[in-house]
């Protein structure tokens, strides 16, 4: 008998699936996290090249895309659990094919299948979550997942760097397969919520995957090959606008252009795209300045980087208690502000004694994206309907 949950699961199931799901997230997140790390032990163990071994990372990347919105879809269609566990499952069962490859092409097809798995659980995380909880705990929890993902992101380099003192870097992948057990063996917990039955075309499921696969390649040649990457980026564009004419007349489309249309939805779509490339240009950047700029070693930067996720991790689960009581815009504003200052600081100021400019600066920055990041998540969840809840997921993911 399906179940229906007006407003969230009872307690103490509540409470279980809430485990559940950031133990879910905690597993996408540190393997994202430690893959990186261990590229170096990878390249010399298989004896591949670097510029190989990146792919180690980057099929992980372009499978979660091509997965995303199709799997927030699929979710709505069949129920969000389901999807949700078929995702748990593929992950556990590609960690364990990474943890035993014994080349280098048999690890990049085993993430590449890994990152599939991830891409349901990203997007069907948040759906899932939205129908274990109230909606008057709603930005509270959105907090609290926020912090956990800032806690397993600063976590990640430390957890992977212990584990390649003792073991090979295989055994970075072989520590999923019992967490992802737990979740599986736990799953019921979650909420079976009907699914709304719809036809989802084909020819949409190739142009979305053409789309992001044309994209990503053509974005990361773009430097090297402006005109072949400018050139796949045009495929990509031609993708996508394939992909809304097969579906302009769907009730519920990959793309979700029907949540576009709300201007809520809409606006903190845009804010979000904006302040994840700020953070991410300053997380990616920052690094090279202190190694390259300042001479730190890879061990030092990491320290000097560790307090910006720090700061997120303090102050999301805060904003997500002020988001059920203070103006979302006010607290995005803020939030926003906070996060330019930071990384202006750290970018136009000079450096001074002991680096205290840039640790402040980072803070600073840090505190400003968690105090966005929550009530902004908030808005863009609940200015979707609960129905629609894993295409609004697939949407953040993306």
């Amino acid at each position: 008998i399906l179940e229906s949950h007006t407003d969230g699961l009872p307690a103490p199931r509540r409470y279980f699936a809430i485990a559940v799901l950031l133990l879910t997230l905690v597993l996408v997140v540190l393997d994202i996290a430690i893959a990186n790390i261990a590229l170096p032990s990878i390249a010399a163990s298989l004896h591949a090249s670097p510029s190989d071994t990146v792919w180690v990372v980057s099929s992980y990347q372009l499978a979660v895309l091509v997965a995303l919105l199709p799997c927030g879809v699929i979710g709505e269609m069949v129920g969000p659990r389901r999807i949700f566990l078929i995702g748990v499952a593929l992950f556990t069962l590609a960690s364990a094919a990474c943890a035993f490859s014994g080349t280098l092409s048999m690890l990049v097809a085993a993430r590449f299948v890994q990152g599939l798995g991830g891409g349901a659980i990203m997007a069907l995380g948040i759906m899932n979550l939205r129908f274990s909880v109230p909606q008057r705990l709603l930005g509270t929890i959105i907090g609290i997942n926020a912090m956990t993902v800032a806690i397993a992101s600063a976590a990640g380099p430390g957890i992977a760097g212990a584990i390649l003192a003792v073991a090979p870097w295989p055994w970075l992948f072989a520590i999923n397969i019992p967490l992802g057990i737990v979740v599986l063996a736990s799953g019921r917990v979650l909420a079976r919520t009907e699914g709304v039955p719809r036809r989802l075309d084909g020819r949409a499921l190739v142009a979305n995957s053409l789309m992001f696969v044309l994209f990503f390649l053509g974005a990361d040649r773009i430097a090297q090959a402006p005109l072949a990457g400018g050139l796949l980026i045009a495929g990509s564009a031609v993708c996508l606008f394939a992909l809304l004419r097969i579906e302009r007349r769907s009730a519920a489309p990959l793309v979700p252009i029907d949540l576009l249309a709300t201007p809520a939805f809409r606006f903190s779509a845009i804010a979000s795209v904006c302040c994840f490339t700020g953070q991410t240009l300053g997380v990616i950047a920052l690094p090279f300045y202190l190694q390259h700029g300042l001479g730190m070693t890879a061990t030092e930067a990491g320290l000097y980087m560790m307090p910006w996720p720090a700061a997120v991790a303090v102050t999301a689960p805060i904003s997500g208690w002020l988001a059920d009581r203070v103006k979302t815009a006010w607290l995005c504003a803020a939030g926003g502000a906070l996060l330019a200052v930071g990384l202006v600081g750290v970018g136009l100021l000079p450096d001074g004694p002991h680096h205290v400019i840039f640790i402040a600066g980072t803070v600073i920055a840090g505190l400003g994206f968690g105090l966005f990041q929550t009530p902004n998540n908030r808005i863009l969840l609940l200015s979707a309907p609960k129905a629609r809840s894993g295409a609004a997921g697939a949407m953040q993911g993306t």
